[in-house]
């Protein structure tokens, strides 16, 4: 059964819907910001990593070459391999911050 849950950008203040069964990059995508880099969308290239503060989800294998296993205990994460199970409020970290801060400043 497919269920919807909310997912906050902290440092953007935006908010999104997105499906338990769909990748939270996935859900990011549908904000309509411009120039939000989706990468390989397949775990392999690190540009969607994101620190989950709060809440609970299911992850895929990621490349521990972006992910270490310290990292992955800690919830930093990248949005392309992980599915919500609740409510979450993520921080974007990394090559993404800069493309959502510069999207963010031109509106």
């Amino acid at each position: 059964m497919t269920e919807r849950y909310k997912i906050e950008l902290t440092q953007q203040g935006e908010s999104f819907c997105c499906n338990n069964d769909e990748s939270v990059l996935h859900g990011m995508a549908r904000l309509g910001i411009k120039g939000i880099p989706l990468g390989c969308r397949g775990g392999g290239c690190g540009i969607c990593k994101v620190h989950v503060l709060e809440g609970d989800y299911r992850s895929k294998v990621m490349s521990r070459s972006h992910i270490s296993a310290e990292e992955e205990q800690d919830g930093r994460v990248l949005a392309c391999r992980i599915y919500p199970r609740s409510d979450l409020n993520i921080e974007i970290i990394g090559k993404m911050s800069q493309v959502m801060t510069r999207a963010r400043d031109s509106v």
